[in-house]
């Protein structure tokens, strides 16, 4: 009877029943985030439910989530909840979302987001996602609780489809930060960026998404660019959210590509995806979470909750990595990254490396941000330039003593 009772609990701690809606008249929605639609959108409509996708983030979104929630609550949570509103309002009436544990307060969004739409009059079902409860398991049963769908090739189509879409508009950006400092004729990787992304929304078959990825890397070999250029590399690293949704992190991603930076942000959707669904048997490679553990032992003894341990972890590895700088970047209040950042203080100066903080919130203005980071860019590149210097020296005096 105890088993079967903590079942019960455990299932409806994911699946919240206040209102039933039968799978036929289910319309879903998420929050938007990052590339992570191009995924979804892939996965449930090959189940055979209908979808509400709430317009990309904007000013006015945040306008709605800055409106209805509780002070001092952060960036990510206002656009999540500015996000449901608008799908609400537009018929959905399914909302699903990922949950964690730890001592952000992402697990309790979820909570705090039924509460407030019912105070508005909503009326919807809510289904959350545990993705560290049991994997592939619990997603699997999410998904059969919304679309109560039984064809295995329906989950095979969805599946695979949405995960090579994941990996190949990851791809994409991969190459669009490593070709847009790089480029010579400006705005080429951003356009071939663009024309991938419309296909790889638009491609419809499980063969087609499964030749993207190879499609996406031919296509940016034929960018010409200067393989000769000094283009400094710098760490992009921080809260889950805000480094993937461009208008959270006010597309500091361009912005740092346009100075000439070449950019390697430490968490991308695809990554993410296949540790946390895939098998831990059949993941035979070190993991992004593991190495940042290995590497984060010195300042950190253990995980703390949200990317607390990756932040300092991936700060360690590009020092010992030829790494050029590190920016960290977060939402406002954020609890798990303000340990973070204090933290980082004492790993820039014992690791030599550069390190520069940026906290965003409902605050849009650019002009700010933009000064912070042309002036820690000019100190990077001061900083490479000796470092080559101080080598080319080194080369000549071996010649010399030769």
């Amino acid at each position: 009877m105890n088993k079967n009772r903590q079942r019960e609990e455990q299932k409806n701690r994911f699946f919240q029943k206040d209102n039933t809606i039968a799978a036929k008249d289910r319309i879903v929605a998420w929050p938007r985030m990052g590339n992570i639609d191009l995924a979804l959108v892939a996965l449930v409509s090959s189940l055979g439910v209908k979808i509400v996708e709430p317009p990309p983030n904007t000013n006015e979104a945040l306008e709605i989530g800055v409106k209805n929630s509780i002070e001092g609550i952060c960036l990510p949570y206002k656009l999540n909840l500015a996000n449901y509103i608008m799908a609400l309002e537009k018929g959905a009436n399914t909302l699903m979302m990922f949950q964690a544990p730890g001592s952000c307060r992402f697990g309790n969004y979820t909570k705090m987001a039924q509460k407030t739409l019912k105070k508005l009059g909503y009326k919807f079902d809510m289904v959350v996602f545990d993705m560290y409860q049991s994997k592939m398991k619990q997603t699997l049963q999410a998904f059969w609780h919304v679309t109560r769908c039984m064809n295995p090739y329906r989950y095979y189509k969805g599946f695979s489809m949405g995960f090579n879409k994941a990996f190949a508009i990851d791809t994409a950006e991969r190459l669009l930060f490593y070709t847009r400092p790089r480029e010579l004729n400006k705005g080429d990787a951003e356009r071939c960026y663009k024309k991938w992304y419309k296909i790889i929304r638009e491609t419809n078959s499980v063969l087609g998404c499964k030749r993207l990825k190879k499609q996406v890397i031919e296509d940016f070999k034929q960018i010409p660019i200067d393989k000769k250029k000094i283009v400094p590399k710098v760490y992009l690293l921080g809260e889950f959210f805000v480094l993937l949704d461009p208008y959270a992190n006010k597309e500091i991603e361009k912005t740092l590509g346009d100075l000439g930076v070449e950019v390697e942000r430490q968490i991308f959707f695809s990554d993410w995806l296949e540790h946390v669904l895939k098998p831990s048997f059949l993941y035979k490679k070190e993991s992004h979470r593991e190495r940042c553990v290995r590497f984060a032992e010195k300042y950190m003894k253990r995980a703390i909750g949200g990317e607390t341990i990756e932040t300092v972890g991936d700060t360690v590895f590009a020092s010992k990595n030829g790494i050029d700088g590190v920016i960290h970047i977060m939402p406002f209040s954020c609890m798990p990254e303000i340990v973070s950042q204090n933290i980082l203080s004492k790993v820039s100066r014992e690791e030599d490396i550069p390190v520069m903080s940026l906290v965003f919130d409902e605050q849009t203005g650019k002009a700010g941000y933009q000064t912070r980071i042309e002036a820690f860019i000019d100190l990077v590149k001061r900083k490479k330039m000796k470092s080559k210097i101080k080598n080319e020296n080194k080369k000549e005096e071996m010649l010399a003593k030769c």
